[in-house]
């Protein structure tokens, strides 16, 4: 996780210099949340945009996607699927979505998440109870492949679980 997390870290300063602060999402972001391996194969950041999410058009999805894209060239990061916003360095990939449409998906308002700052880069984390809504919800998504929705199910077993016992606490 450290080098994913470093890279991300990296990422979220080049955004807060053009003044977005990203949300770490996806398995990275639980990984860091819970200090658990949960296999994060891609860095997932979440960044203001069009609420509709992907019910958008791709050209105007992602709020100031043309600055992101110069930032992250200058980074070494190249588009891969324009549609998935997701671009690469070789060595990470990183896919993009919007954090508005976590209201509509999930029931999270952008404004609920915490803010984080760590090594100088400033962006918002979901709590535990914020990612079993995200997963629940992806669960039912009818986008996501089977071995995602499998990934999905430990997660929300897990977060159940660890949630059932801060409770009792």
């Amino acid at each position: 996780m450290a080098g994913m997390f470093d890279e991300f870290l990296r990422i979220a300063q080049l955004l807060n210099m053009i003044g977005i602060c990203p949300v770490l999402m996806g398995s990275l972001g639980l990984e860091y949340i819970s200090g658990l391996d949960w296999h994060a194969k891609d860095i997932d950041i979440h960044v203001p945009g069009d609420p509709r999410g992907w019910d958008a058009p791709d050209d105007i999805r992602i709020n100031r996607w043309n600055d992101i894209l110069n930032m992250v060239t200058i980074a070494g990061y190249h588009v891969v699927d324009v549609h998935e916003h997701e671009i690469t360095n070789g060595s990470y990939t990183i896919e993009f979505g919007v954090s508005n449409s976590l209201l509509d998906f999930a029931g999270i308002s952008s404004s609920d998440i915490p803010f984080m700052k760590t090594k100088g880069a400033s962006f918002y984390l979901p709590t535990l109870e914020q990612y079993l809504s995200i997963y629940s919800a992806s669960a039912h998504d009818s986008y996501r492949s089977a071995d995602k929705v499998n990934r999905d199910k430990e997660k929300i077993l897990y977060l159940r679980q660890r949630l059932k016992g801060l409770r009792r606490v």
